[in-house]
């Protein structure tokens, strides 16, 4: 038997026991009429689809993305790895497990690019846009520094949106200079910091901070939209003039570029413009880096759904 093997170690035929994510699960009934359940596991390094057969228990949603214990065998079905469970539980408070192991988390130094941040946000020149950063972020701060910046598509995991903010204030801050004489930085950097935070409402999490689903207001409202409302309140609260508070709010209504990428409007200044580019640029490049973990070197990835398209890995 081994014990919390990674994911993308198990071995066909491998005797697993140990602590793993329930990402996904639902009781089916097979062909004989007994009830099974499918589910996905998942660790820091991977997933797996598993079967429990002959499952007389019953998954809650709010059960979803819980950590369980399980013992099983690694298998085979149609060419793809499955796991093939005989015992299962969820974890209690006396079972010991590494979450760092479980739970994906943003490759960074968290504490650092925070750092990052903060300081981009303290060089905001306009007195009005920082007041406005500055009041929106401290509402935020707590679940900016953990939650991820997507369900799935990019920087999915725990940090990831501190990650993508912090990236993406790196390279507003560099193309501000680069095209100075076009680019209002203060407007740039204001828009860049707040243009996703209203994800913090537009998902929901499981107890382990990853997104489960979207919430009520994120399906039928969307962040850029949340976002776009936030602002506008704030902006009133602080006195901040309406034309100030309005290209903010276009910044943040129209950083997808058009409208069926989920922008509600399409850019109509150089700031909207950059911003939609910059969120591009960065989004992309994780979906790259994220597709390589799993693409051979000199091969193709399969298509990829967010850039329609397979990809290459000549590296």
């Amino acid at each position: 038997m081994e014990y919390n093997v990674a994911i993308a170690d198990f071995i066909n035929g491998m005797n697993i026991e140990g602590f793993y994510v329930l990402s996904a699960a639902a009781v089916k009934r097979s062909a004989n009429g007994k009830n099974y359940l499918a589910a996905t596991l998942s660790d820091s390094s991977g997933s797996i689809e598993a079967k429990v057969w002959d499952f007389s228990g019953s998954i809650g949603d709010d059960e979803i993305g819980k950590i369980v214990k399980i013992r099983g065998e690694v298998g085979e079905f149609k060419g793809n790895a499955q796991l093939t469970v005989s015992r299962i539980r969820f974890a209690n408070e006396q079972d010991r497990y590494d979450i760092s192991a479980l739970v994906p988390t943003a490759p960074i130094d968290a504490a650092a690019m925070l750092e990052d941040v903060n300081y981009y946000v303290s060089t905001i020149d306009d007195a009005d846009y920082k007041r406005l950063a500055e009041t929106v972020l401290s509402r935020h701060l707590e679940s900016f520094k953990t939650i991820p910046a997507a369900k799935s598509v990019h920087h999915g995991f725990l940090q990831g949106l501190l990650m993508h903010t912090g990236n993406m204030l790196r390279l507003a801050d560099f193309l501000a200079e680069q095209y100075a004489e076009v680019i209002d930085r203060s407007l740039l950097l204001t828009g860049t910091l707040l243009h996703d935070l209203a994800k913090e409402r537009e998902f929901t999490f499981s107890s382990l901070g990853l997104v489960t689903d979207y919430s009520v207001e994120g399906d039928l409202i969307g962040h850029l939209v949340l976002g776009a409302m936030e602002v506008r309140e704030t902006a009133k609260e602080l006195g901040i003039p309406e034309e100030k508070s309005m290209l903010v709010q276009h910044m943040l209504l129209s950083h997808h570029g058009q409208p069926e990428h989920g922008a509600a409007v399409v850019p109509k200044c150089a700031e909207a413009e950059l911003l939609s580019l910059i969120d591009q640029i960065d989004s992309r490049m994780e979906i790259y880096a994220e597709t390589f973990e799993t693409t051979p070197a000199g091969k193709f990835s399969p298509r990829i759904f967010a850039l329609e398209k397979k990809i290459y890995n000549h590296n």
